[in-house]
C-alpha cells in the first residue's frame, strides 16, 4: 500500500514538472464550460469572471405580486453571487401581454430571452417543437430534481422536459366571511344553493360576485368550472382530438348559467371595462361579497396594505357541485412557470447560470416560502399536513381544506386547446357578457375555430 502511494506521489510530481515546463503553451482550447482560463505562465487557473448577462422575463407586475417578485429577486441575487461575472436583467411584462403578444413575437423571430415566464401546455410544446426551448432534462437529472414535482406533464414533450412550474393553484370563491356571519349565511353545498345565496345578497343591496372581464380569462374561470360540472371534467380533454364538441348540450347549459348570472345582475354593470385589480377592490371595499379567482389571489387579502381592515375577514370555498353529494370538481394545475431559450446551450457560461437559477429557485425552502408569503401552492411534492403547518392564517387554512375536499381535478381549458380556440372562447364570453350573442351560437363559433385548428394539425 505504501509503495503504491509513493508511486502515485512520484507520478504527480513528474506531471507537475511537465506542466510547469509548458507554461508558455497556447491555452485557447481550455474547455469554456469549466468556467476557467489558464494564465500565460501556467500558474493556477483563474476563474473567468469577465462580465456577461442573461435576461429573465417575468410577470410579477403590480402590488398584488410584490411577494412573488421579492422571492424572485432573492433567487437572482443568489444566482449572481454563485456565477462569476454574471448580471441578471429582470424584464417585467404583464402576464397576458407576455403570453399572447411579446413572447409569441420573440419566438417567431427566434430570439426569446434566456429565461422567460411561459405556460407549459400548450405553449411550451409548440415552442419546443420549433427547437426554441432548452431541454433541461439533463440538468434536472444532475440536480436530482426530476422526480420532485407533482407533475411535469405540461412541460414535457416526447419524454424531454422544457420548463418547470413555479407553483400550483386551484380555482374557487373568495368571500366576505364577516358578512356571511352577520347575515347568518352558509357556504353553499350545491349550485342551486349558490344561486339562492346570490339572490339573497343582491336583495340586500350588495353585488353577489365581483368580476372584471376586460381580460376574458377572468370570467372564463367561472365558465370553465361550470362546464366541468355540467358536462364533466373530462370533456375538455376531447376537444382537440375531436372526440367531444363545444356544442354539447351540457356545455351550452353551462354557458347559459353564466349568462343567467349576468342577466340577473349578479355582477357589477360595466364589468367588460374593469381590470383584474378592480374586482378585488370590490371585495376589499365590501361592495361585492364573493369572487371567483385562483387561490394565488389570497396574498392580496392577507396584506394590510392591499386589503386594509378586511385582513382576516375573507374566506374561501370550492364551487359546489350541481347535486348534493356529487364529487367536488376543481380546476387544479401547475401550468405556469419558466422556460429557457435553446440558444443558451451555445454558451457554457449561460448554461451555468441557468443551472444555478434552477438550483436556487426550485427548493423546498423556496416552495414553502412562496406558500407562506404569497399563498402559492407548491409545485413540488409536499405533504398536505406539512403545508398546513406553514401558515396558521385562516384564509390559507380554508384553501388547504378546499384542496382536501377535491374529488376530481382538471387542468384549465387553455392548457388543453389551441391558441385560436382560446381566442374564440375569449371573444365569445365577452359577447355573452355584452348581450351580443346566445350561448348556442357562441359555442358554434368556438367549435368552428376548434375544427379549423384540428384540421391544421395544431
Amino acid at each position: 500500500m505504501k509503495k503504491s502511494l509513493m508511486l502515485l506521489m512520484t507520478l504527480i510530481f513528474v506531471a507537475s514538472a511537465m506542466l510547469a515546463g509548458c507554461g508558455k503553451s497556447d491555452n485557447k482550447n481550455t474547455p469554456a464550460n469549466e468556467g476557467q482560463k489558464a494564465t500565460n505562465n501556467g500558474e493556477a487557473a483563474k476563474v473567468d469572471d469577465s462580465p456577461f448577462e442573461i435576461t429573465i422575463r417575468h410577470t410579477q407586475v403590480g402590488e398584488s405580486k410584490k411577494f412573488r417578485l421579492a422571492l424572485l429577486e432573492d433567487v437572482v441575487k443568489q444566482t449572481q453571487d454563485a456565477v462569476p461575472g454574471l448580471t441578471i436583467k429582470l424584464d417585467a411584462v404583464d402576464s397576458e401581454v407576455n403570453r399572447k403578444e411579446k413572447l409569441r413575437g420573440e419566438m417567431a423571430a427566434g430570439k426569446p430571452p434566456e429565461v422567460f415566464d411561459v405556460f407549459g401546455s400548450p405553449d411550451a410544446a409548440l415552442y419546443a417543437k420549433e427547437g426554441l426551448m432548452l431541454d433541461i432534462t439533463p440538468i434536472l437529472d444532475e440536480l436530482g430534481l426530476k422526480d420532485k414535482f407533482t407533475t411535469l406533464a405540461p412541460f414535457t414533450l416526447d419524454g424531454k422536459i422544457y420548463g418547470l412550474p413555479i407553483g400550483g393553484s386551484i380555482e374557487g370563491f373568495f368571500y366576505n366571511k364577516e358578512y356571511f356571519e352577520q347575515k347568518g349565511l352558509k357556504v353553499p353545498a350545491t349550485l342551486d344553493e349558490l344561486d339562492k345565496l346570490a339572490e339573497t345578497i343582491k336583495a340586500d343591496g350588495k353585488i353577489p360576485f365581483a368580476q372584471s372581464s376586460k381580460d376574458a380569462w377572468i370570467p372564463l374561470m367561472t365558465t370553465n368550472n361550470l362546464w366541468s360540472y355540467y358536462a364533466g371534467p373530462e370533456i375538455t380533454y376531447g376537444f382537440k382530438s375531436g372526440e367531444t364538441k363545444w356544442t354539447d348540450e351540457n356545455v351550452v347549459k353551462a354557458v347559459a348559467k353564466h349568462k343567467e348570472w349576468v342577466d340577473k345582475g349578479y355582477y357589477k354593470k360595466g364589468e367588460l371595462g374593469f381590470e383584474y385589480a378592480d374586482m378585488r377592490n370590490q371585495i376589499v371595499t365590501g361592495e361585492a361579497i364573493m369572487m371567483m379567482d385562483g387561490s394565488w389571489a389570497n396574498s392580496v387579502f392577507r396584506d394590510a396594505e392591499q386589503a386594509g381592515d378586511m385582513v382576516g375577514k375573507i374566506g374561501y370555498f370550492n364551487m359546489p357541485p350541481v347535486n348534493a353529494g356529487d364529487p367536488v370538481v376543481v380546476m387544479q394545475d401547475a401550468n405556469n412557470g419558466y422556460g429557457f431559450s435553446s440558444a443558451v446551450a451555445e454558451d457554457p457560461r449561460k448554461m451555468q447560470a441557468v443551472k444555478e437559477f434552477i438550483k436556487n429557485m426550485w427548493t423546498d425552502e423556496m416552495q414553502l416560502r412562496g406558500l407562506k408569503e404569497d399563498g402559492v401552492l407548491p409545485a413540488m411534492k409536499m405533504d398536505l399536513e406539512q403545508m398546513k403547518t406553514t401558515s396558521d392564517d385562516p384564509l390559507m387554512q380554508d384553501i388547504f381544506k378546499a384542496v382536501s375536499e377535491i374529488g376530481t381535478s382538471f387542468p384549465a381549458f387553455d392548457a388543453l386547446v389551441q391558441a385560436e380556440v382560446n381566442t374564440a372562447l375569449s371573444m365569445g364570453i365577452q359577447q355573452i357578457i355584452g348581450g351580443e350573442i346566445e350561448p348556442a351560437k357562441m359555442l358554434e363559433n368556438v367549435q368552428a375555430a376548434q375544427d379549423a385548428a384540428n384540421a391544421a394539425g395544431q
